[in-house]
C-alpha cells in the first residue's frame, strides 16, 4: 500500500467550480499514475473553511469504478494566512514499490509541494519501511 497526496484549489465556492477543481485533480492522479481505481483504498479529502458548496467525495463518488471506494470529507485546520479555497487529498492505493509516485499538485496549491512537481522515487530507507506494512 502507497500513499498518494494531491491538491488544487478553486476559484470560488460554487458546486461548479469545486466540481471542476475536483474532476481535474482526480482525472490527473489516474492518468499521472496509471491508477485504476479497483486499486485505491481510501480517500480522505480536506476542504479549507471558506468552502462548503459539495463534498468532494460526492463528486468522486460517481467516476466510474468509484462507486465502492471508501471515501471521508474533512475540513482542513485553519492556519492563518494559509491557501484559501484549497481542496487536498490523501490516498491509500495498492501501488507496487517499484512504481514512481506523482503526486499531483495544481493550480495555486502547487504552491504547496513544488518538491513534488516530478515523480518521487523511494530511498532505501523508505522501501524497506513500506515492505514491512
Amino acid at each position: 500500500m502507497r500513499a498518494i497526496r494531491g491538491a488544487t484549489t478553486v476559484s470560488e465556492n460554487t458546486i461548479e467550480a469545486i466540481r471542476g477543481a475536483v474532476t481535474e485533480l482526480l482525472d490527473e492522479l489516474e492518468r499521472r499514475n496509471q491508477l485504476e481505481p479497483q486499486d485505491i483504498i481510501s480517500v480522505t479529502f480536506s476542504v479549507t473553511r471558506d468552502l462548503d458548496m459539495i463534498f468532494p467525495a460526492a463528486i468522486a463518488r460517481p467516476r466510474p469504478g468509484w462507486d465502492n471506494i471508501a471515501m471521508l470529507d474533512v475540513q482542513q485546520m485553519h492556519v492563518e494566512g494559509s491557501l484559501q479555497r484549497c481542496i487536498r487529498f490523501l490516498i491509500h492505493a495498492k501501488v507496487p514499490i517499484s512504481a514512481p509516485i506523482h503526486h499531483i499538485y495544481l493550480r495555486h496549491a502547487a504552491n504547496l509541494r513544488p518538491d513534488w512537481s516530478f515523480p518521487q522515487s523511494l530511498t532505501a530507507s523508505q522501501s524497506a519501511v513500506e515492505s514491512k506494512v
